[in-house]
């Protein structure tokens, strides 16, 4: 069976409510992270339909506040598979509520790893882009993918040096 980047997709609309604002007054980045982080776990599971882990939040970009008298509506959908990991962006927009004028607020994109049964790595199914935004997505994950490698060591070797350094751990 073909799956397609759609198969995958939720969408969200939520309020922001006085205690999803920080003291600048615009929804608080911790809260915005938490909601990518719930949706982009479950355009993993619809992926795969097994148990899938954040590997890792790959890139987020705060692009304009996001108010009160806003509407949040987040979108994520799986853009790319490896061979047990997936990529899924999420796009965050802005709506105001008293005038409808829709911005892009954030962007983000994490990797997911399917589990098995044992908590190993699963093997996932390709995914299969269909519109034009699903297509640019996958077409340039693979140079994303690459980068989150590198990233990857070079935090591991680093958190070495942290251990080094401290002589504790």
């Amino acid at each position: 069976m073909k799956i397609t980047c759609n198969d995958t997709r939720v969408i969200r609309t939520s309020r922001v409510f006085p205690n999803d604002i920080n003291n600048h007054h615009t929804l608080f980045g911790g809260k915005l992270l938490s909601d990518v982080d719930m949706l982009a776990s479950i355009s993993a599971s619809r992926l795969c339909r097994c148990e899938c882990v954040t590997a890792s939040m790959d890139s987020v970009d705060f692009l304009s506040p996001i108010r009160q008298t806003d509407a949040v509506i987040f979108e994520s959908f799986v853009t790319w598979t490896g061979k047990s990991s997936m990529e899924i962006f999420v796009k965050v927009i802005a709506e105001g509520l008293t005038t409808g004028t829709r911005t892009i607020a954030a962007t983000a994109f994490l990797t997911f790893v399917a589990l098995d049964d044992q908590g190993k790595p699963a093997t996932v199914p390709a995914v299969h882009p269909e519109t034009e935004e699903e297509k640019f997505l996958h077409s340039s994950a693979e140079k994303r993918a690459i980068a989150r490698k590198q990233r990857r060591t070079a935090s591991k070797e680093f958190a070495e040096k942290l251990k080094e350094a401290e002589g504790r751990f």
